[in-house]
């Protein structure tokens, strides 16, 4: 199976991210997906979707980074989740972002304090304990395709829930690629 190139456009965002020696700030990934100009088409070969829930396709990787090309089918969400060490920027290259953002209640639980529609081409950005969830809330058929740089990787966040105080640790699951197959 042949290895999957580094789509042009990314190419210098990818040498930046490349060359950091420590963690970006959230400014300067809000900055650097703000000013690619990547499309869909420049990550088709990454974008591979899954009928049960969403999935998070690799792009490239570093020491301080990753980027992942995330597929999302309508009603699939992320957990409510945080970022527990990780800086992380989204941009919307299809479809409509639904992010909730949550706040802890002074009883411990997490509450849900606004939701915002994001449409192709806007970026959001959190990080720590910043706790949103990413949603597709978009008719059947309209599917979303976002891109995600992590700075530093992340490994593990903890995800909440919305009928008391659980939480616990999680580690998302990304899939690479090594041909334009898919998985």
């Amino acid at each position: 199976m042949p290895t999957l190139t580094t789509p042009a456009r990314l190419e210098p965002l990818i040498a930046y991210l490349s060359d950091l020696r420590g963690r970006a700030t959230i400014e300067r990934l809000r900055e650097l997906l703000a000013e690619s100009n990547v499309t869909l088409d420049d990550v088709h070969d990454f974008v591979e979707f899954d009928h049960e829930r969403y999935r998070r396709n690799l792009l490239a990787i570093g020491a301080w980074f990753e980027i992942l090309v995330i597929c999302w089918r309508s009603g699939q969400r992320s957990p409510i989740h945080d970022h527990a060490a990780s800086t992380c920027g989204l941009k919307i290259l299809e479809g409509v972002c639904s992010e909730t953002i949550f706040e802890r209640a002074p009883c411990g639980q997490v509450v849900a304090r606004r939701t915002q529609d994001m449409v192709t081409g806007q970026v959001c950005a959190s990080q720590d304990a910043d706790t949103h969830q990413v949603s597709n809330l978009q008719p059947d058929g309209e599917d979303l395709v976002t891109l995600h740089i992590y700075s530093p990787p992340l490994r593990s966040m903890k995800r909440f829930s919305i009928t008391g105080n659980t939480v616990d640790e999680y580690r998302p699951q990304t899939f690479e690629f090594s041909g334009g197959d898919g998985i």
